[in-house]
């Protein structure tokens, strides 16, 4: 059986995290996007200085936003294990101010950003957002030389600190191997653009009110955890929102930690935690539904697979994936009013070689 901790604080992420330096080993946030006019507040809540220049001098008010994120990044390279990952989801502005119509790169600002704080910056994913708003066309509606192309678009920055991981224990290089994902995910994750449009994450109760809070689909949670994180890994959102990342972290067997300033809407998405481990599973049991499709699918093409799972009973295409487990939550309890435990067992009750059978439960 796995235990995983989730711990949750409400506090300012701009000030020094309450962790341990190299004692985490993935964070995946999305911060609030400077110059999107739902942020203004925020902004000009941290810096007097911010909404004094927004109207004079809107480049200026855009540069100390970032500043003030810059914060959180100096923070999160603290924290980060060496071959750690930072992971940052962040759309660019669009604005009209005093001084004409502008474009504000924030993805650019924050590699620029994170490469002088020391991170590695990794290739990049597009995210693409279908917008199906009657105003995306904007400028001179259907005559030329006036509209601008509409951005639907956000980035997913990848960076890493230091050089690669190291799995130097017997139990880092096992627990890497558990964690493994199928030959046919990895062809289908490890690509430059995402786009979800019309998918359903399966938990829109849980995650009602994410167009306001500018969170990221649990979709794109799970992948980012299974691919830079293991089982039994810590990961950190600095800005929770609606809590995706740890729902992503329990659902995947992972321990995660927290930030946002105020409980809002993070208490309600995170209330009725039956029904959140009844939807995960649903989750977890899909990967392996999908896998099961796959598999025919490719026999029916008439291909073989040279290798067997014994964990899922099933063919898998490499070597590497011989050892992949899934997890099923099997409870879900709160320690205390910001604390989460969860506890697991494996997808199917199989009879596993003694070196597989569990992976040690590290706590935040």
């Amino acid at each position: 059986m796995k235990r995983t901790i989730h711990r949750i604080h409400f506090r300012d992420s701009r000030e020094t995290f309450p962790l341990d330096s190299e004692s985490v080993d993935l964070v995946l946030t999305s911060p609030p996007y400077p110059m999107i006019e739902m942020w203004d507040e925020l902004f000009f809540g941290f810096s007097r200085e911010i909404q004094k220049n927004f109207l004079i001098d809107p480049n200026l008010s855009y540069e100390q936003m970032h500043f003030e994120l810059d914060k959180v990044w100096k923070e999160s390279f603290r924290v980060l294990k060496n071959g750690g990952f930072l992971v940052i989801n962040i759309g660019d502005a669009t604005r009209n101010t005093a001084f004409g119509f502008r474009i504000y790169m924030n993805h650019a600002r924050i590699l620029q950003g994170c490469n002088s704080i020391g991170f590695q910056s990794l290739p990049g994913i597009l995210w693409k957002k279908q917008t199906n708003s009657p105003t995306k066309f904007m400028g001179s509606g259907t005559l030329p030389a006036g509209a601008y192309v509409t951005l639907e678009h956000e980035h997913i920055l990848i960076f890493r600190k230091n050089n690669r991981r190291k799995f130097s224990t017997k139990s880092e290089r096992l627990s890497r191997m558990e964690s493994a994902f199928f030959w046919e995910e990895r062809n289908f994750w490890f690509t430059d653009v995402w786009d979800f449009k019309g998918k359903k994450q399966g938990l829109s109760s849980l995650l009602a009110g994410r167009e306001r809070s500018a969170a990221y689909p649990l979709e794109l949670a799970n992948r980012i955890i299974l691919m830079y994180s293991l089982k039994g890994d810590i990961v950190l959102d600095p800005f929770l929102g609606t809590g995706t990342t740890t729902l992503a972290a329990i659902g995947n067997c992972r321990n995660s930690i927290g930030f946002d300033l105020e409980p809002g809407l993070l208490k309600v998405q995170l209330e009725n935690l039956h029904s959140i481990k009844d939807k995960l599973n649903r989750i977890i049991e899909k990967r392996k539904n999908d896998h099961d499709v796959f598999v025919q699918n490719r026999q029916n093409e008439g291909k073989s697979f040279l290798h067997f799972n014994q964990n899922l009973q099933t063919p898998v295409v490499t070597k590497q994936e011989k050892f992949l487990n899934l997890e099923r939550i099997t409870k879900l309890f709160r320690n205390s009013g910001n604390e989460i435990e969860a506890e697991y067992f494996p997808l199917l009750q199989t009879e596993l070689l003694p070196q597989f059978e569990s992976i040690p439960t590290v706590h935040p």
